[in-house]
């Protein structure tokens, strides 16, 4: 049964994007054909799936898409990749944080990224299988 992994990223795929550390995301736009601008974000990894937060919250027009459209588009180590976005939910907060704290330690944006208002708006990113 591989029920449990059929979505997530193959793990060596998975540790490309994260060491390249150059995830940019993006959404479907509302007018279901074409896609937002590309978005650099930080991204890490927390038992094998692949999670970003908003540096802006909820009110990110980016996290506003994906939460919306729930498809999109990931650029990271050279490839395109169609993915599929989720919320995630609030338990897995300590374990975020601590892999952003691990991945971005020493940046003036940590403590942002560890806030109230990041964790609200916390996306876990699946690849698009159906492709």
């Amino acid at each position: 049964m591989m029920s449990s992994n059929e979505n997530k990223f193959p793990a060596q795929e998975l540790q490309l994007i994260d060491q390249a550390d150059d995830l940019k995301i993006s959404p479907l736009r509302a007018d279901g054909v074409s896609f937002g601008t590309p978005t650099w974000i930080w991204s890490v990894v927390v038992d094998g799936n692949l999670y970003v937060r908003a540096y802006n919250g909820k009110s990110s027009s980016w996290y506003r898409s994906a939460v919306q459209m729930q498809i999109g588009r990931i650029h990271a180590a050279g490839k395109v990749t169609d993915v599929t976005f989720e919320t995630v939910s609030r338990n897995l907060d300590a374990a975020i944080d601590q892999a952003y704290a691990a991945k971005y330690t020493g940046s003036p944006y940590l403590a942002p990224m560890l806030s109230e208002r990041t964790k609200q708006a916390t996306i876990r990113i699946l690849p698009d299988r159906a492709e």
